[in-house]
């Protein structure tokens, strides 16, 4: 485990989402000559992208069977939640989902949405169900399309309506909302993270680029984004073979105004999304975002402490800032 020094506090910049960026350009699509990080990424997408498609869905390890839907009340997005509202006692927190390549594909990251959700969470994802049993697969992941950061905020904002009326009414916990997303959908998870109704962010194999590179729309991202974060933030990358990496390592550096940590582990790019119920991610995520939402200190033993839950995890390796 490594601890690397704070720095002083510095203050958040506000964005707002008029001003964030359309679609951005995917983790996975450099503008730059083939490096071995990304020729493992294309053999590994071979390889799962089979999985992605034949995998059932899962109802998930938590207390409450979940399910994956497209529902009149979130139009243009594919929603995760308890299959039985009423066996949820408490108001469900939310979880904004930016889509990996920011494509239009709400279910690509299904096994491991399906498990937050049965834990208790709506889970917002934008776009369509193009991926998973049932569906056909495309030739290529481009025609499943693109989607924006407005589009991951949009969600909120569907889910603030939702609550007032209908099935969801007065069932939605809307003091507690994260947001998370991988690759490009992490870019567009840390974009949004700037507004203020977000109160816990997760950037999976992501990290804005410190260069010119810009987004295939025109619209250029940049590492001074980061000062939009307001709340703790957690990377989950996927060790140096993750093309990621050395974006998020960088992020980590770069951000000193508020609390930050990376868990890496050696599974590249593309996580343990095909896992079932998400694999280890998804229970290092739902630590945080228990921790972060709810004051939860066991989960939060995960992250904190010269013993914590990663820190005696030898798959893992924990940096910490601020915690």
């Amino acid at each position: 485990m490594r601890v690397i020094p704070a720095a002083a506090f510095g203050l958040a910049l506000s964005v707002s989402a008029a001003s964030l960026p359309g679609a951005l350009l995917a983790q996975d699509a450099p503008k730059r000559a083939p490096l071995p990080g990304d020729i493992a990424l294309k053999e590994d997408s071979a390889r799962q992208r089979p999985l992605k498609w034949s995998m059932p869905d899962n109802p998930g390890s938590g207390p409450y069977a979940a399910i994956k839907a497209v529902d009149p009340a979130f139009p243009d997005h594919v929603i995760y939640r308890p299959a039985r509202l009423a066996a949820v006692k408490r108001k469900l927190p939310i979880l904004l989902w930016g889509n990996g390549g920011c494509r239009g594909d709400g279910a690509a990251a299904r096994l491991f949405l399906e498990e937050i959700a049965s834990h208790g969470f709506l889970v917002i994802a934008p776009g369509k169900i193009l991926s998973g049993p049932g569906t056909p697969m495309p030739a290529d992941d481009k025609a499943m399309g693109k989607s924006q950061t407005a589009d991951v905020l949009a969600g909120l904002d569907l889910a603030d309506k939702a609550n007032a009326a209908g099935p969801y009414q007065g069932r939605l916990d809307l003091a507690r909302v994260a947001v998370a997303g991988t690759s490009c959908g992490g870019l567009q998870a840390l974009q949004a993270a700037a507004d203020q109704r977000i109160k816990a962010v997760i950037g999976l194999h992501t990290g804005f680029f410190n260069d010119d590179r810009a987004p295939n729309t025109g619209e250029a991202t940049s590492k001074d984004q980061l000062r939009g974060l307001h709340t703790p933030v957690l990377y989950i990358l996927g060790g140096p073979r993750d093309i990621a990496y050395e974006n998020g390592m960088d992020d980590l550096k770069r951000i000193d105004h508020v609390p930050v940590a990376v868990a890496s582990h050696a599974v590249g790019h593309l996580g343990t999304f095909n896992q079932t119920d998400g694999g280890s991610e998804a229970q290092v995520s739902l630590n945080w975002l228990n921790w972060q939402l709810f004051g939860d200190s066991k989960a939060g033993a995960a992250f904190t402490g010269k013993d914590c839950g990663l820190c005696r995890d030898k798959e893992w390796v924990l940096d910490r800032k601020k915690i």
